[in-house]
């Protein structure tokens, strides 16, 4: 007896198409919103960014606008000395949570694929070494909390984390570079409980940029 073909698995279905139509296809017989926050060319051709559904239609600049009258004094900076790939993932992450900024310590070119086109959005910085990040930092009054798993860290799940604050990560590999966590207020580590030596550097910001947002965030203003 032929065993029968497999279906397609989750991840063979292609993905889906997101966003919406033309105004009038999506809202047949509405008047057009003469509203300024929504673009023209959006309304007339559809708009298929990756964004929520709150913004369709907005133009660029009017999401920007909105985001940022309501921001976290959340910074996020990352170390780029080996042009990593996980930059883009935090950057991402960090838009979801509405940071203030991403911080881009070391080269000023970064691989953009991973943030899903959200750094459209969110505001970056550019800083040549992380002494010039931290004196950034030091000036706005900002406490600097670096994420590593290295002798002398603390819990992160046992920290309570600074609300105006620049969480800084390291590249995946070497980690948090020891100019970096010596010129941080203090570095906390995620609890691992299995065999791997570490996490993911874009995992590892998500968790503690999660850990920020549980503790300073209103979940009433959430989407």
């Amino acid at each position: 007896m032929t065993a029968p073909t497999p279906g397609p698995g989750p991840t063979e279905w292609g993905e889906p198409r997101v966003g919406v139509g033309p105004w009038a296809e999506e809202h047949p017989g509405t008047p057009v919103p003469q509203d300024p926050r929504y673009d023209p060319e959006l309304l007339a051709g559809g708009d298929r960014r990756n964004v929520v559904d709150a913004y369709r239609y907005w133009r660029r600049e009017a999401i920007i606008a909105d985001i940022d009258a309501r921001r976290h004094p959340l910074h996020i900076a990352i170390e780029n000395f080996g042009h990593d790939a996980n930059i883009g993932t935090v950057v991402r992450t960090a838009n979801a949570f509405a940071a203030a900024a991403v911080h881009i310590i070391g080269r000023r070119r970064w691989n953009r694929r991973g943030a899903m086109v959200t750094d459209r959005y969110q505001h970056l910085l550019h800083h040549a070494d992380v002494a010039a990040a931290v004196a950034w930092a030091r000036e706005r009054g900002l406490a600097v909390v670096a994420v590593d798993n290295v002798p002398g860290s603390v819990p992160l799940e046992a920290t309570r984390l600074p609300r105006e604050t620049m969480l800084l990560f390291g590249q995946e590999g070497p980690g948090v570079t020891p100019a970096a966590r010596a010129g941080a207020d203090l570095t906390v580590s995620i609890a691992q409980y299995g065999s791997t030596r570490s996490i993911n550097a874009g995992v590892a910001a998500g968790i503690a940029m999660h850990a920020w947002v549980r503790e300073h965030a209103d979940p009433r203003s959430a989407w």
